[in-house]
């Protein structure tokens, strides 16, 4: 079984001009919610549309169009909060959080900000073999998304396209639990497994599908803990948010530079200004965008269009019954099932499809040796090719036939691997039993017909034969021979046995 005794990573540490500091770290996490259709509207969600074409007249804020919830994306929210082990709020309400956005047309964002559909939950973050950090969430709730703007198609204006106005999202909130970069990085990334495996966001940063506010400030060593033992935010450094992250690599440079950037300021005597920020990427430096803004510079106030949202627990209890297994509970079955490594089981689960393409390989065969071919033959293959399961040439099938091949002792290790390069290549969808016969990968079994071979080597090599009966580690010369003879085609355990026979090892 998998080791759940964990060991807390350490803070991350940077040494200033003057003193050692720590980073502390909370993210907002924006999911937008796996759904065909808005939040607000029955518009379509699919990404890459014509600009403009996929908006409903409430999404376009037409005089009269009111906004009527759509519950399949309430459904996802709650199965979002039970997979983080989160409280489902059974009554919960929208605001208006008023302020100007050229891509908002309505002049204010519906969301959630006193009365939350999801309340205080947790993710595990692995971060090394029996080292992982517990990250608290405070609340998930659930607002609309504004559109784009687009101001490189001409020098003199800028465009908007309103496709994403009125999208689901899910708003995941932590608390300043996160201690470093990579931490960070790591539970956005675990984050981001966890919904998929949910299917309830499709994880997709590149199309901004999945990104990130990050929150960060530095404090003394100890500080923390004195926060932590009083809730006083006050010992912990003013925090400077970092807007719409949507890459690991990116989180982990903005949050580096915005830590030295604030040891600087406290160092030479300044104060760190709360305000809100944007990383560059091409100059690895964040830069101000605005004041940060308080809750109440938003004029929030309770949504009048939309009555407070009132769901049953019976709901809520059919959609914990049609929960998928998460990924932790999916490694840990597969280092028990099948006696994997947790290393193994955890670049298999990494990713839904991945772990569902090994299952359907391994079932009722050798676990270990599926994993084997999957991790090293498979996926090697697949990123040096640029692809993925979903697009792999060799089939979990056909990669599950060539193991009972194998298992039957019809071919060898060897014969499998240039087997595997055939099917990938140049006999693409074929049985794998029928291509190997094709190609004459029979492995020879008559212990008739390998013993004579094995008298044979010995026969023309006596002085060989000498040294081997001095030191038993030679013997593997003549196995090496042996198969050599037959071109490959010999049982290599049968060989090795006949060989330590005649050989009398």
């Amino acid at each position: 079984m998998l080791d759940l005794t964990y060991e807390a990573p350490k803070p991350k540490v940077i040494s200033g001009a003057k003193e050692d500091w720590e980073l502390v770290i909370g993210l907002e996490v924006h999911a937008q919610v796996a759904s065909n259709a808005k939040l607000f509207s029955g518009a379509s969600t699919t990404f890459g549309a014509e600009p403009n074409s996929n908006v409903a007249f409430v999404d376009a804020a037409m005089p009269g169009m009111l906004p009527v919830i759509n519950e399949y994306c309430v459904a996802q929210a709650v199965k979002t909060g039970l997979g983080l082990k989160a409280g489902i709020n059974l009554r919960s309400a929208f605001d208006r959080k008023n302020y100007f956005y050229p891509d908002l047309p309505q002049g204010y964002q519906i969301s959630q900000l006193y009365h939350p559909i999801v309340g205080e939950g947790e993710v595990i973050v692995d971060m090394g073999p029996g080292i992982a950090r517990r990250v608290r969430i405070e609340r998930i709730h659930i607002e609309q998304d504004a559109g784009k703007s687009i101001h490189d198609l001409d020098p003199t204006m800028s465009f908007v396209d309103l496709n994403r106005t009125g999208v689901a999202l899910m708003e995941i909130v932590s608390r300043p639990d996160i201690r470093g970069p990579e931490e960070a990085a790591a539970y956005v990334g675990k984050l981001r497994q966890i919904m998929r495996y949910l299917g309830t966001c499709d994880g997709n940063m590149q199309n901004g599908n999945l990104r990130a506010d990050v929150n960060v400030s530095i404090c003394r060593p100890g500080d923390y803990e004195k926060y932590q033992a009083t809730g006083d935010f006050g010992h912990l450094g003013t925090r400077c948010e970092i807007k719409n992250m949507n890459s690991m690599r990116f989180i982990q440079q903005a949050i580096e530079y915005e830590a030295r950037r604030q040891i600087a300021i406290v160092e030479d005597g300044g104060k760190v200004v709360q305000e809100t920020r944007l990383y560059d990427p091409d100059k690895g430096e964040t830069r101000s965008m605005r004041s940060k803004e308080e809750a109440h510079d938003y004029r929030y106030f309770p949504c009048p269009d939309l009555l407070p949202l009132e769901i049953e627990q019976a709901w809520v209890d059919d959609i914990a019954a049609s929960m998928p297994e998460l990924p932790d509970a999916k490694k840990a079955r597969f280092v028990g099932d099948y006696g994997m490594t947790e290393y193994d089981a955890n670049v298999l689960t990494a990713e839904v499809e991945n772990a569902a393409f090994f299952e359907e390989v391994a079932k009722g065969r050798d676990g270990k040796q599926a994993a084997n071919w999957v991790i090293n033959e498979l996926f090697g293959r697949l990123n040096k090719e640029g692809l993925t399961v979903e697009t792999t040439p060799v089939s979990a099938a056909q990669l599950g036939g060539m193991l009972d091949l194998i298992a039957k002792g019809d071919i060898s290790g060897k014969m499998a691997k240039d087997l595997f390069e055939l099917l990938w290549t140049t006999e693409k969808g074929g049985d794998p039993a029928e291509v190997a016969a094709k190609h004459g990968m029979k492995q020879v079994t008559d212990t008739g017909a390998i013993e004579a071979a094995v008298d044979e080597v010995i026969a023309a090599n006596p002085a060989q034969v000498e040294k081997a009966k001095a030191n038993p580690k030679l013997a593997g010369w003549f196995v090496g021979q042996v198969l050599k003879a037959t071109g490959g085609k010999a049982n290599p355990a049968a060989v090795n046995e006949l060989v330590a026979k005649k050989l009398g090892l």
